[in-house]
């Protein structure tokens, strides 16, 4: 009979092993996503992303019509050709200069020679010699305004170049490309609409590097570090339950309060930590799919 005393004590150790976790915490499963706009507004030519397709990073998801950019940039090349024809040729507008300076060179040679014989007078002389220093002047003034001339032609040139550059970075923001390797989850817009700047286009995510965002308790915080080895196990529902590897890529440097919906060892907790679990999914995890975290 005195055995029997025991057997509602016992029941009650093994009903509180019943109710110990089997988890040190629990959390759904994340991904990065990224929502692709357009960056021009324009008519959408093409939108070749689908919901479910699979993208490559640099992939070409959309279009945004470029042909009244691209009669700009023709208009602006006209300009940079006008510009370059019309620039003065410095070496044509001072050869006669030049020749009539070596003249004039040649000719005050030729007097101080006859000088120096007494066949030329010193007024003969200094007349050849202003004459010699006048053309040298003319020819500094026509190449200083032939100069400024140039420089101005090259500015506009630059000018022009640079309307072009600008005109090309347009052009180049028409065309929406995927900025990582990843799903797409929504699509947002179709062709022949019309794109605005901001206005999202497709919704990707990168599925095959999933996160479970778990929350810990201050005690457990001391057991966990980055780059720590963990154990993950996606739960979906009945007896279908996988484990992964993970590793703990990120924890909260502050402390929240526990999120509706979120389990930890103590449920008492009021105070909790956010962790990051990185997970390679096999194509079964989903996101928002429930997870648990073994710590040890």
């Amino acid at each position: 009979m005195k055995t029997f005393r025991y057997l509602p004590i016992l029941a009650l150790l093994f009903s509180a092993c019943a109710d110990e976790p089997r988890f040190d915490a629990t959390g759904t499963f994340e991904a990065t996503e990224v929502t692709l706009s357009s960056e021009v507004a324009g008519r959408l030519v093409s939108l070749t992303a689908h919901e479910g397709d699979t993208v490559a990073a640099g992939q070409l998801i959309a279009l945004v019509d470029t042909s009244a950019l691209y009669l700009q940039k023709l208009q602006l090349r006209a300009q940079s050709r006008s510009v370059d024809d019309s620039r003065p040729d410095v070496g044509a507008q001072v050869a006669a200069l030049r020749s009539d300076i070596a003249r004039q060179q040649h000719e005050l040679e030729r007097l101080r020679r006859l000088h120096h014989d007494g066949a030329a007078t010193d007024k003969q002389v200094d007349d050849a010699e202003a004459t010699l220093r006048t053309a040298e002047k003319q020819l500094a003034a026509r190449l200083s305004t032939l100069g400024r001339s140039d420089r101005s032609l090259t500015a506009q040139r630059a000018a022009v170049d640079l309307q072009v550059a600008q005109i090309d970075d347009r052009i180049a923001r028409c065309r929406v490309v995927a900025p990582l390797s990843g799903t797409v989850l929504e699509r947002y817009a179709e062709p022949g609409e019309m794109a605005t700047v901001g206005r999202p286009l497709v919704r990707l995510a990168d599925l095959t590097n999933v996160y479970l965002r778990a929350y810990i308790t201050s005690e457990q915080l001391a057991d966990v570090r980055l780059g720590q080895r963990v154990r993950v196990t996606a739960d979906f529902g009945g007896d279908r339950r996988f484990d992964y590897e993970g590793r703990v890529t990120w924890i909260a440097a502050e402390s929240e309060f526990t999120p509706k919906g979120i389990q930890t060892r103590d449920s008492r907790a009021e105070l909790v930590y956010a962790v990051k679990v990185a997970v390679r999914n096999d194509g079964r995890i989903k996101l928002g799919t429930y997870g648990e975290l073994h710590l040890r």
